[in-house]
């Protein structure tokens, strides 16, 4: 539903509001509707990458465990007419992340899958008839030693410098089986010798940045015979997609050592299963090519790359390639909306998931076939079929609504929810959201808007959550986090500013050289928005942000003093540092060039530019190991405002990346059981405090 400038009163009954103190009732009982607690958030599993069986009878998903017990991943077996479903492989001691990329056999007859039991990550095989799953025995001779390099540090009395052939173990990155089960590509890096673990052992491990010769490569794997045929493609292998016949697939590979950081350096290959060593590098890929997937009859490769509009790295279209004479085609080239996952080849053209604004759905290109995937009003993702398209599946949800897998026969028909484990605890409900739309700048904004119940009368607080990238996108699809922020009593707006996915080219490059204006103006609309239409109280605002959410909350810090509380997880706040420090610039390079040259546009669109503004009450959320916007930003920002007199917290969480620690605080699995459950319980308590002490509009 939209909503135009009108007032008007939400009166939401029946819903039960919780905080974290909620009383569970006694064992045996039904537990009571609720929305969710912080601890309800520790208890959410995740569902992924469903596959349909080769007889159409069976769906393989892996399921996560919920973060109190450890986000170990494991493969459960959903047999599609009982509806039932069975979990069937389990964790060892030694294995911290359970088994991951669960694939069929293409017999049927036995599942294949990753999991890390020893001291490496191995391909194992299980037996659908029974039995216990065994590991390929994969070993090679090492391609490079770097013990042996001119500038290594030699160790005297030890095997290091000496170059040794012997096999040693692969640790498998990824693999996908050939469509008539003769062969497995695998992806695997180059592993560690023995002299190589000694220097590092003796620490005599010193790194030259972009140096490193060891690479991901790929491999053919006979496996009835367990022979290993190593490739010629040259590393870093990041992809491959068999065709349908299963005589040759596409590789592609991107340049090694951070070089696509210079510019994009990808490339396409075709590899014949049997002659590994002769690949046919393919002349008219594009170098930002990406994820590809054959035609049925193995005349095209569709693949992903990026728009032939002006637009931000990695924001992608769809193209075909004629593989007798390198022709490519733009099939979305005129697409009003954000492609958002790998191309699924039809007998009738090819299905890509498609984002709209707050929504997303399957989208046909180049067929015509009309009937698409009808996912029950749901967000769907990750749709599969089997080799004859005997049935399909996906996986959807939406704000009110856990993700579940889905069946149909054919496409278009109306689907059928299957059985599986329980991803929320019992009783645990969740709101569903409003769309919402507001003008900003003449751009049409759009946002969803979670409610409490409130009373006739009433005005409750409000929290801005501003999403990250700035390429990304609220969907109205399943996070647990807003449905705990609503159970504080809170409303929550999650605006989607120029900038964001699923609107077009346009829209989504309309915030170049400008973060932090015409985007920051388009959610302070939104707020006025929600203050003009919703009863909403303006002397208790709130915002938060992680990533570039956080950079926006750094902004705000500087620009309005609008809220109470502003609470900023993982941010950029200084360009210029961050340029620098980040694991990768591409992406920041497109938005305001080298901050060296364009030193006055960087520090405009630096938030502690305008720190000299600041008197917000601020929080500060940051993983130490984050690559992408390292601990740094979080502590130029933390020492900016202490010294200035305003009220700032720093919380740090170690061992924490980028993703995970964005994981763990929106209530995914996560490997950190409690730094989560701890960040949620102070961006509770620090914005909490704020409104107590709050004393009428700002």
């Amino acid at each position: 539903m939209n909503f135009v400038a009108a007032p008007v009163q939400v009166i939401l009954a029946g819903v039960l509001l919780s905080g974290p103190g909620i009383a569970r009732e006694l064992p045996g009982e039904p537990t009571p509707a609720h929305l969710p607690t912080n601890e309800d958030l520790r208890h959410i599993r995740s569902i992924s990458n469903p596959r349909l069986s080769p007889d159409g009878r069976l769906v393989l998903v892996q399921i996560a465990d919920s973060t109190a017990d450890g986000a170990h991943s494991h493969l459960w077996l959903v047999d599609i007419e009982r509806n039932e479903s069975r979990q069937i492989t389990y964790s060892l001691g030694a294995d911290p992340a359970g088994e991951q990329s669960g694939r069929w056999m293409p017999d049927g007859r036995s599942v294949l899958f990753l999991a890390k039991r020893s001291e490496h990550t191995q391909l194992f095989r299980l037996p659908m008839a029974g039995g216990e799953a065994l590991a390929y025995a994969l070993t090679v001779e090492p391609q490079v030693d770097s013990s042996n390099s001119e500038d290594a540090i030699a160790l005297e009395k030890s095997g290091a410098g000496k170059t040794s052939r012997d096999p040693l173990p692969l640790d498998v990155e990824g693999f996908e089986a050939a469509p008539d089960g003769k062969h497995i590509a695998l992806i695997a890096r180059d592993p560690e010798t023995s002299g190589e673990k000694e220097q590092r052992e003796k620490k005599a491990d010193a790194v030259a940045r972009d140096h490193d010769l060891h690479g991901r490569r790929l491999y053919l794997l006979d496996p009835q015979s367990g022979k290993l045929a190593l490739s010629a493609v040259a590393p870093d292998v990041i992809a491959v997609s068999w065709a349908s016949q299963g005589d040759r697939l596409v590789v592609v590979t991107e340049e090694p050592n951070g070089l696509g950081d210079l510019g994009p350096g990808n490339r396409a290959w075709i590899v014949q299963a049997g002659d590994p060593q002769h690949p046919k590098g393919i002349a008219t890929a594009p170098t930002t090519i990406g994820d590809c997937a054959w035609s049925l009859d193995g005349s095209q490769i569709y693949f992903l790359a990026q728009s032939g509009k002006e637009s931000t790295p990695g924001y992608a279209d769809l193209y075909s390639l004629k593989v007798d004479d390198g022709t490519i085609r733009n099939l979305s080239a005129d697409l009003d909306g954000s492609i958002a996952d790998s191309p699924l080849p039809t007998q009738d053209g090819v299905l890509l998931l498609v984002q709209h604004g707050t929504r997303a759905g399957y989208q046909r290109f180049e067929g015509r076939d009309p009937r698409t995937v009808d996912a029950r009003g749901l967000v769907p993702r990750d749709l599969d079929t089997n080799a004859v398209h005997s049935g399909w599946v996906w996986l959807g949800g939406s704000s009110s609504e856990p993700d579940a897998l889905f069946y149909v026969r054919d496409l278009g028909s109306a689907p059928r929810r299957l059985d599986t484990a329980r991803i929320a605890p019992e009783g645990t409900t969740f709101p569903g959201a409003l769309r919402v739309h507001w003008s900003s700048d003449g751009f049409d904004i759009e946002g969803l808007l979670y409610l409490p119940a409130i009373r006739e009368g009433q005005k409750v607080p409000m929290i801005l959550d501003v999403h990250g990238g700035p390429t990304g996108a609220w969907l109205d699809s399943f996070d647990p986090l807003p449905g705990y922020l609503v159970g504080q009593g809170w409303a929550v707006l999650r605006p989607n500013p120029r900038g964001s996915t699923g609107r077009g080219v346009t829209f989504e490059a309309a915030n170049r050289n400008d973060l932090g204006g015409g985007d920051f103006r388009d959610v302070m609309a939104g707020v006025d928005f929600a203050l003009a239409n919703f009863p909403i109280d303006p002397g208790r605002l709130a915002l938060i942000g992680y990533s570039y959410g956080g950079e926006m909350a750094g902004f705000a810090e500087g620009k309005t003093d609008r809220f109470r509380a502003i609470v900023s997880g993982a941010p950029v706040i200084d360009q210029h540092s961050e340029y620098g420090t980040e694991q990768f610039s591409w992406y920041d390079r497109w938005f305001y060039g080298k901050p060296w040259e364009h030193p006055a546009d960087a520090w405009r669109q630096s938030p502690i530019a305008y720190v000299h503004n600041a008197k917000t009450p601020f929080l500060l959320l940051q993983g130490r190991d984050d690559h992408v916007d390292p601990a740094g930003q979080s502590l130029e920002m933390y020492r900016a405002l202490r010294q200035s007199g305003v009220k700032v917290e720093l919380v740090e969480y170690p061992r924490e990346d980028h993703g995970p620690l964005s994981d763990a605080i929106h209530g995914r699995p996560s490997p950190e059981p409690w730094h989560g459950f701890d960040a949620r319980r102070r961006i509770v308590a620090f914005i909490r405090s704020a409104f107590e002490n709050a004393s009428g509009p700002r």
